[in-house]
């Protein structure tokens, strides 16, 4: 895959398309507009369709000081990577307000287009590159949590436990892709099986099994266990 790290050609001179379009702001900040830019194109329309002209475009830099703060797409994408969500969903795993149980249930409330790392590790075949090696990282760090989060829960292996849902969450994420749905309630509902069968009820704290249950809709075992 061809990914910029060494720009054709460039040797310095800038183009009138290389100084971007009028009104080019220069200075403190490019970094950070250039990241906004390559979070917003690679989710967008994808990292192998994203090109180094249309980056420093909507970054509105030129193509030197793109290479000023990044050697080239390559880094470009890994630093991408390492800034999207560094605590690991603290929104989920960090709330006090639910039980450990409910934690890993909640895992499953939350929202989002496909996960940018198995974007990432779609589109590079290299898995050698950086921003694979970052993806791989992450995604070990999060099955780490949720195995975390089901021992403080008593889960008898919590680790497996943890395996199971972050398997769950990343089917669901392709999968609502491919089917342009959403999948995440099913995924929700086989969580709440899955926590409900790791976890004794002896070490569940009272009132954790609500997510598991029904409202009045008693259609099978996974009935109402997608309200989590």
């Amino acid at each position: 895959m061809h990914t910029d790290r060494y720009p054709t050609g460039y040797d310095g001179r800038m183009t009138e398309l290389e100084k971007g379009p009028q009104g080019l702001r220069r200075g403190r900040g490019a970094r950070e507009r250039i990241l906004n830019a390559s979070q917003q194109l690679f989710r967008d329309q994808g990292i192998n369709s994203t090109g180094i002209d249309q980056l420093c475009a909507v970054a509105e830099v030129s193509k030197r000081t793109l290479y000023q703060h990044f050697s080239g797409k390559d880094e470009l994408i890994a630093e991408h990577l390492r800034r999207f969500d560094p605590d690991i969903l603290p929104e989920v795993f960090d709330r006090t307000d639910l039980t450990p149980r409910e934690r890993l249930l909640a895992a499953f409330e939350v929202h989002a287009p496909l996960c940018p790392f198995i974007a990432a590790a779609v589109e590079i075949p290299d898995p050698g590159h950086p921003a694979r090696l970052h993806a791989r990282d992450y995604k070990r760090a999060f099955a780490a949590r949720l195995a975390d989060t089901a021992r403080e829960a008593g889960a008898t292996d919590p680790e497996q436990l943890g395996e199971q849902l972050a398997l769950l969450l990343d089917g669901a994420s392709v999968r609502s892709r491919v089917l342009d749905s959403d999948t995440l309630a099913t995924a929700a509902a086989i969580a709440a099986v899955l926590v409900a069968n790791a976890i004794p009820k002896a070490a569940a704290p009272a009132g954790a099994m609500r997510v598991a249950r029904g409202q009045g809709n008693d259609k099978g075992p996974l009935a109402g266990a997608s309200q989590v």
